[in-house]
């Protein structure tokens, strides 16, 4: 049995939370993420627009807000918080497929329904709209629908790295890919020596992500951390003591 979906034998599916929101986010103007995804390239009277078709919704942790195989009727946009994507088996399995958060914008669907779940690690909020309003919307802001575009092409980008790190990497490369995709979306292209990263995900969400048990995820971290390349503090808070060490063992290099 492939270690990557261990982790979720017998383990009940949560149910999908339905959650009443406020129509109309009356604070996109203001709102603190708006510099983050598909919000970053629109002006305000398009962003007041985008607002009338919008509902903001909270979703507690461990609550599946994305049914993988249901109707594709609406987007979301998370503004805060983090979520797992996966795929299921029949039989209850999952594979986790990646980890979003602020900015990204999910539900894009080439078919009439969702190719994967999601589910929220910690407190998540979005911007929730439906296909049916949201549609006129984009017809109308070219920005916005050229804006769609570039997060569907960023999906396929990531979805090919996915391939390579489970189908390529070793071990020790997978993990030092999840910290340099964690330091990256946290600092940018040049981290400082010593940033700290945080991650609210469980070591066994991390070990189905890489395609590894949540044993070999410890041991290597503990291995990272005897070569002096990281420090790690209350499980979930690691100092990256070298980052350009750490991104040259994620290529392959190390």
């Amino acid at each position: 049995m492939p270690p990557s979906l261990t982790s979720a034998i017998a383990t009940p599916r949560p149910r999908r939370l339905v959650v009443a929101g406020t129509e109309g986010c009356a604070t996109c103007a203001i709102c603190e993420v708006r510099a983050n995804g598909i919000c970053s390239a629109l002006n305000d009277p398009e962003l007041e627009r985008l607002a009338q078709v919008a509902v903001k919704v909270v979703i507690p942790p461990g609550q599946i807000f994305i049914e993988e195989g249901a109707r594709a009727d609406e987007f979301f946009n998370v503004t805060s918080g983090t979520v797992k994507l996966f795929k299921s088996l029949p039989d209850g399995r999952r594979q986790i497929t990646g980890f979003v958060s602020v900015g990204h914008f999910l539900g894009l669907a080439v078919s009439k329904t969702y190719a994967f779940g999601a589910e929220a690690i910690d407190q998540v909020r979005l911007c929730r709209f439906s296909r049916t309003r949201l549609d006129p919307v984009i017809n109308e802001i070219p920005r916005l629908e050229r804006r769609l575009l570039s997060e569907a092409a960023n999906e396929l980008v990531a979805a090919q790295e996915q391939m390579l790190l489970l189908g390529r990497k070793t071990a020790r490369e997978r993990v030092a890919s999840f910290l340099q995709e964690l330091l990256e979306k946290e600092y940018g292209d040049s981290p400082a020596p010593g940033a700290w990263i945080s991650f609210p995900m469980t070591r066994a969400d991390i070990a189905d992500y890489l395609g590894l048990t949540v044993e070999t995820v410890s041991r290597t971290l503990s291995g990272l951390r005897r070569e002096g390349l990281i420090t790690v503090r209350n499980g979930h808070e690691i100092s990256i003591i070298t980052p350009s060490r750490l991104h040259a063992i994620a290529r392959g290099e190390g």
